[in-house]
């Protein structure tokens, strides 16, 4: 650090988040691949099996552009998981149907991310991990709930490819 670098008044809670959510996602991403799986078929499979939804809704749900919704869909089709199906309330539309083999994934997948999710809390003592939660989700929920609109559009940190 030189004479020229200013001074912190706070702690880069940017830096703090974005490592975190870095590692998380790496951890998840491998434990899921154990299993075929990405972090964006898990998330498919889990909100498509709660009720039916469209392709739209779930890229909205999985905050995914339109063309990895695609390809995401696309790769549950050929592994067998899930499957593109008029709607029953509005034959128009198309959902994503989970097969029978893709509930029994779904099924097993949750149990990796909730372990990944309990493994990342064991560091923290019980009372540390109420809190903690409690506070994140007052965050996810209050002030850092919607992102502001900003002069040039702010990219998500993307995981590298290996």
């Amino acid at each position: 650090m030189t004479a020229l670098t200013p001074t912190r008044s706070e702690p880069d809670l940017s830096y703090l988040l974005d490592h975190t959510s870095h590692v998380l996602r790496t951890r998840m991403s491998a434990a899921l691949a154990e299993n075929g799986l990405t972090a964006r078929m898990h998330c498919v499979l889990v909100h498509a099996l709660e009720e039916e939804r469209t392709q739209i809704q779930l890229a909205e749900i999985g905050d995914m552009d339109k063309t990895t919704m695609v390809v995401t869909v696309d790769a549950l089709e050929r592994a067998g998981l899930a499957e593109r199906r008029p709607s029953e309330k509005d034959r128009r539309a198309r959902i994503i149907a989970v097969t029978e083999e893709g509930a029994r994934v779904a099924a097993q997948s949750q149990k990796v991310v909730d372990r990944v999710h309990r493994e990342a809390l064991a560091a923290l003592s019980a009372d540390e991990r109420e809190v903690f939660l409690r506070v994140m989700n007052r965050l996810a929920a209050g002030d850092l709930a919607t992102p502001v609109d900003a002069p040039k559009p702010v990219r998500r940190a993307r995981q590298s490819a290996k």
